[in-house]
């Protein structure tokens, strides 16, 4: 049984980088008062920075127009800055540092955050403030900026039980907090959450007893490869993508009109299901009509970019919809690639986040490269994508489509070969001179073929030309 301890922790075929992001995160959101240690060394990005953002960054952050006294403690130069000999923060040194002294003034004239602001310090803040300095105030940047490192698991004490670096991870905290682990789950238990995390299904209860019935020592890692391969599988995971990519049946607004954009959520559940790269996933969904020969698979995952909602109301201002698209486009690549919401700096520089309003514009301009319109044609209940759209076909019809392009070449083919044919004969019918057919009781008729100062003759009544008031000129063009 000790083999079969799994814990619910499996090998997800997921992209690296969501793992550990989704992992991150988990640890990074918990509270910076809940270093529980007094004695622990306090780590910048998952204590402090927390507790600049919420009460100091709105007056002391990246946005310059709200920035007072013109002290930023965003950044490190700002943070150790040294002016008219007091210094923001001495390393090491929590009573020489004013940030400290006025985080702990007294006097509300001098006490950081303001009383009218809102904010205040709890007193465990305060004390990781205090321990961070007087550790030496060692600098750093929120994690979701760091390149991706490989941390040395902790020791623990109770050496039996992890049986891989991540069960090290949670018995060292388990141990700081003097908790023990919970019991391991038994064989039903493991299957149904194995079930839910891969499918996001229960076992049936012939798979249960199936489980419960096989002794074999990978039973286990056989039913994970089973679930893994299963069409289902995909679908779990394309479930939070979806999300992520605000995908919907719908354009939304007024009518709510049914969008068929059916092909991208397939492209998705099949992604997951075929294991594609992170790499080419991400690349085909932001840019994959602009590869090079790119596929008409690479051009669907583009579809990415679209699934924002879509107007259709005859009262609405057209540009500003469209413009209203492009931002939505910005917003969901942070939010989905970057784990970050930059709709803060579409009009100002981002107030917690190094993010500018010229670097929102800058990605706004990558966005905004196609020929779409505000306004969707008024379309009711009908199938209908507003372009650029991508026209899908199954095999068969795409057999069928290069058959009749076949076709087309072969009749087009003989049709040029049946002209020049002809065309010795009808050269002998024009010198023939035939006569032109006429129409009773015809009072003009013009050419046109011949403009001067702006009047056509008239072949039927000499003394009653055509007057051209706008100076038309003739070009050159194909007869017929």
């Amino acid at each position: 049984m000790a083999k079969e301890r799994k814990r619910g922790i499996v090998r997800l075929r997921l992209p690296t980088s969501l793992l550990l992001a989704w992992e991150i995160s988990a640890f990074a959101a918990a509270p910076s008062d809940r270093v529980s240690s007094v004695k622990a060394t306090v780590n910048f990005s998952r204590d402090i920075l927390p507790v600049l953002s919420d009460n100091c960054f709105q007056c002391h952050g990246p946005d310059e127009k709200a920035r007072k006294a013109k002290l930023r403690l965003d950044t490190q130069e700002g943070a150790f800055r040294v002016k008219n000999g007091n210094a923001v923060i001495v390393s090491g040194k929590s009573a020489e540092s004013d940030l400290f002294r006025r985080i702990t003034a007294v006097d509300p004239d001098d006490l950081m955050p303001p009383p009218d602001s809102n904010h205040k310090l709890t007193p465990q803040q305060i004390e990781l403030v205090k321990r961070w300095i007087d550790q030496g105030a060692k600098w750093g940047r929120h994690w979701a900026f760091d390149p991706i490192g490989a941390p040395t698991p902790p020791g623990v004490k109770n050496k039996h039980w992890p049986i891989n670096e991540i069960d090290r991870f949670v018995l060292a905290r388990l141990e700081e907090e003097k908790l023990g682990p919970s019991p391991e789950a038994d064989r039903e238990r493991l299957l149904r959450r194995l079930r839910f995390d891969l499918t996001g299904l229960p076992p049936a209860p012939a798979e249960i007893d199936a489980f419960l019935a096989d002794k074999s020592s990978n039973a286990y890692e056989r039913v994970v490869d089973r679930l893994l391969n299963s069409p289902r599988y995909g679908e779990r995971m394309a479930s939070h993508w979806l999300d992520l990519a605000r995908y919907a049946d719908t354009y939304g607004y007024q009518m709510d009109a049914p969008r068929p954009v059916w092909p991208y959520r397939d492209w998705v559940i099949k992604a997951f299901n075929q294991n594609l790269p992170f790499d080419r996933f991400v690349t085909w969904q932001l840019a994959g009509d602009l590869l090079p020969d790119a596929t008409k698979e690479q051009r669907l995952a583009t579809a990415f970019n679209r699934l924002h909602l879509q107007n259709e109301e005859g009262g609405i201002v057209e540009e500003e919809f469209r413009v209203s698209y492009v931002v939505d486009r910005v917003d969901t690549f942070g939010t989905a690639f970057l784990g970050l919401t930059l709709e803060c700096s579409r009009c100002h520089d981002h107030k917690f986040d190094p993010i500018t309003m010229q670097d929102f514009y800058s990605m706004f301009a990558f966005f905004q490269n196609i020929d779409e319109a505000g306004q969707n044609p008024y379309t009711g209940f009908v199938d209908y994508t507003p372009v650029p759209t991508l026209l899908l076909s199954d095999a068969a019809t795409d057999a069928q489509l290069a058959k009749l392009s076949q076709q087309i070449v072969a009749k087009e083919k003989q049709f040029g070969a049946m002209r020049e044919a002809a065309r010795g004969a009808f050269e002998e019918w024009l010198k023939s001179k035939p006569v032109e057919p006429t129409v009773p009781g015809l009072a003009a008729a013009f050419s046109f073929d011949e403009i001067e100062t702006n009047i056509a003759a008239n072949s039927v009544d000499a003394s009653k030309p055509a007057q051209a008031h706008e100076g038309p000129a003739l070009v050159e063009g194909k007869n017929g």
